[in-house]
């Protein structure tokens, strides 16, 4: 499984397989600066079928064909009401189409210019605001995070390193059973940062710090108020001026209320008291706040996948200790900080209740798959981001699946 996004009842990662809050969960190497190929999984081809070649297939009308045939049979099986998918690389073409429905009331068609909610996406923007001030030298990456915030249990020997990398042993305040029912029983009611951490903390540590990986939302809530504890500015200001702005990022938005940036898609989840699906388009995210709750689009995820991968907001020093990983679940795939490389692809996915994203990017190739949906119902427990970010791969990177595993071919050819 891969990190994915910020989910009520679960908080690791989903990796490329299952995803996560976030999407999936990675099983990578130690370090590296520019991520490895990983070995081909045991279903991919061995070598390259016609019009492909090692790192990624010509995007010509008949592989489009293919990709249509793929993503379709994936809304079939998941009935995700509408998924844009889109796919960029020199040389090799692009691909960008709309599938189903934005709006399953009035029937309006998915967009590729739609706003959605792009979950654990958020928190590869806070930890790039946590690593320019390591840049500056204002805060170090193994500082205890007791030197910024107070009460934390372990603050001492906790470290932002641990927390960025998911490493911390803190209890995921989203799998708190008293704050899933206040949130479901008012899911557009506020929540504070410190109230988050209340509901982690009455937790017991789940191992020492840095024992291993286990993803945890407390850990981005505590990195965003470490960065307006050193900047003396709200998280989401900082985020707009050093972050989104320098990326050239217009129609991304960290918001202050439930509004979202028209036009955007409505979203729909089985994340409710009732476990039927339901319109949680305004759904108050400040339940999320550092660790999932901005908005983006198709056009802006893929600028900054490239941007994100290739660390131009950064050093290049501190971009390669981002890269560095800790092993998730599947092999070649790892979690650094703020950030994983599955299957040779680097982002952070993204789901939240009504809306899932997978933006990444594949350095070998210098390519960019985004993949927007308008809902986050799970099929046979899978991320629906998951299951059509297989979909494309299997077609166009067959050496690098996303998470590892080819499915069957459309209709079984």
């Amino acid at each position: 499984m891969k990190p994915t996004h910020i989910r009520l009842r679960r908080a690791c990662v989903a990796a490329a397989a299952a995803g996560l809050f976030i999407g999936p969960a990675v099983a990578g190497s130690a370090a590296y600066g520019a991520p490895a190929a990983p070995a081909p999984s045991a279903s991919a081809p061995s070598s390259p079928t016609p019009g492909t070649d090692e790192e990624f297939r010509r995007l010509t009308p008949a592989v489009a064909a293919q990709l249509d045939a793929a993503v379709r049979q994936v809304m079939r099986e998941t009935r995700v009401p509408g998924v844009t998918v889109g796919l960029w690389a020199p040389g090799k073409g692009s691909y960008v189409k709309t599938f189903g429905v934005a709006d399953k009331a009035t029937r309006a068609p998915m967009a590729t210019d739609l706003h959605v909610r792009i979950g654990s996406e958020t928190k590869t923007f806070t930890v790039t605001a946590l690593l320019q001030l390591v840049d500056q030298k204002r805060v170090g990456l193994d500082d205890p995070i007791g030197k910024y915030v107070t009460g934390v249990p372990d603050g001492d020997r906790i470290t932002l390193r641990e927390l960025a990398g998911m490493r911390s042993g803190l209890f995921n305040y989203s799998l708190d059973g008293d704050f899933i029912k206040k949130l479901q029983a008012d899911p557009e009611r506020s929540f504070t940062p410190r109230q988050l951490l209340d509901y982690s903390f009455k937790h017991p540590a789940q191992f020492p710090p840095g024992a291993r990986f286990d993803y945890s939302n407390t850990n981005l809530i505590l990195l965003g108020l470490v960065v307006e504890k050193v900047t003396g500015r709200p998280l989401h200001e900082v985020i707009t001026q050093k972050v989104l702005a320098p990326a050239g990022l217009r129609r991304t938005v960290f918001p202050t209320s439930a509004a979202l940036p028209a036009p955007y898609a409505q979203g729909y989840t089985d994340q409710t008291a009732s476990g039927m699906i339901e319109d949680s388009t305004h759904w108050n995210p400040s339940w999320a706040w550092a660790a999932g709750e901005m908005v983006s689009d198709l056009q802006d995820l893929r600028s900054w996948a490239r941007t994100l991968a290739t660390g131009r907001l950064l050093t290049p020093e501190t971009q390669a200790e981002r890269l560095k990983t800790t092993p998730m679940d599947i092999p070649g795939d790892g979690y650094g900080l703020g950030i994983f490389n599955v299957q040779g692809w680097i982002g952070h996915n993204g789901s939240i209740p009504g809306y899932e994203v997978l933006p990444v990017y594949l350095p070998q190739a210098q390519a960019t798959m985004v993949i927007l949906l308008n809902t986050d119902v799970r099929y046979e427990g899978q991320e629906p981001s998951t299951l059509f970010g297989q979909a494309v791969t299997s077609i166009v990177t067959p050496d690098h699946v996303y998470p590892g595993k080819k499915p069957p071919a459309p209709g079984g050819g």
